[in-house]
């Protein structure tokens, strides 16, 4: 049996999680999540899973998988997406892959470079470390022993700079090396991409609403509860989308009303960064220059068919 499978990416708020339920349902197929966001539980209303509703059309998975309080890194999503598309493939549905995070969809379908896995003891000695002089310095020290990954990265970039130290401090080589060398563990499939695209100003209209609908969803209820677990602020669920905003509203240092025009400012300014990483990063079967909507399905679900449903 053919191994197919479906790649649908784009910005926030471009529509392509609707497209991905609508091309799931139609060619029986289990959508698989690509965003680093809500691979998190407690998440739901701020990352815009799928509804219930929504999963009843159609199979779903990597949703919510994980607590808060833990970190999923491109190579733990690349196992876990892997298992996903193996099952789908075993139940004889096709994997649509769905998401923003360009570094996840790179990882299924091009492999991750073989970085060794960090020892938990040197992970946490490298982020105490952090917690004690501060990126800044932290960055002077790896600059000092890694010219090169000190070149590259932003003495302000606390997440890079660490984990580029604790893989030096784990393998004795740079992280610029592991990242040169040959990718390892990408899917085997027949494949189609789909890049859905729209114009800036349709886009950024359309994440100021959105958010706007979260707050009255309740977003506000679930970062109260997400502050309750008393989880480190560096945490990537702690940094999600419209979480610091609205934690600031929540602490009594901004209203509502400026919580939501910062959320929705950065917002933009993220779906401007995956806009320029999918055009620049990745070359798409088909692209959809437009806000999806039902309309364009026919011109999807054809090309889908050329590609997909027409021997190897």
């Amino acid at each position: 049996m053919t191994r197919d499978l479906i790649i649908v990416g784009g910005p926030t708020a471009s529509g392509k999680s609707a497209l991905a339920l609508d091309i799931a349902e139609r060619f029986t197929g289990t959508v698989i999540n690509a965003d680093a966001m809500q691979v998190y539980s407690g998440l739901a209303i701020l990352t815009n899973r799928p509804s219930a509703a929504d999963e009843m059309r159609a199979p779903h998975r990597l949703f919510g998988i994980l607590p808060p309080s833990e970190t999923c890194s491109a190579g733990r999503w690349q196992k876990l997406a892997l298992e996903a598309c193996a099952e789908a493939w075993g139940a004889k549905r096709i994997p649509v892959v769905v998401g923003g995070t360009g570094l996840y969809i790179r990882a299924l379908t091009r492999g991750l470079s073989p970085i060794p896995d960090v020892p938990d003891t040197v992970r946490e000695a490298a982020r105490a470390l952090l917690a004690e002089i501060g990126a800044a310095k932290l960055h002077q020290r790896l600059a000092a022993r890694d010219p090169v990954m000190g070149a590259k990265l932003r003495p302000s970039d606390s997440q890079r700079v660490v984990r580029a130290w604790e893989v030096l401090e784990a393998t004795g080589r740079s992280l610029a090396e592991w990242q040169a060398a040959t990718p390892e563990g990408g899917v085997t499939a027949r494949t189609i991409s789909i890049l859905v695209a729209p114009p800036r100003a349709e886009l950024h209209a359309a994440c100021d609403a959105r958010f706007a609908q979260m707050i009255e969803r309740g977003a506000l209820d679930e970062v109260r509860a997400l502050l309750a677990l008393n989880l480190d602020p560096k945490l990537p669920a702690m940094k999600s989308l419209g979480v610091p905003e609205l934690a600031a509203h929540l602490a009594g240092s901004i209203s509502l009303a400026e919580a939501t025009t910062r959320a929705q400012a950065t917002t933009r300014q993220y779906a401007k960064r995956q806009f320029t990483w999918f055009r620049h990063q990745w070359t798409p079967d088909f692209t959809l220059n437009a806000q999806y909507s039902e309309r364009s399905n026919n011109e999807i679900f054809t090309k889908i068919r050329e590609i997909l449903l027409t021997p190897a």
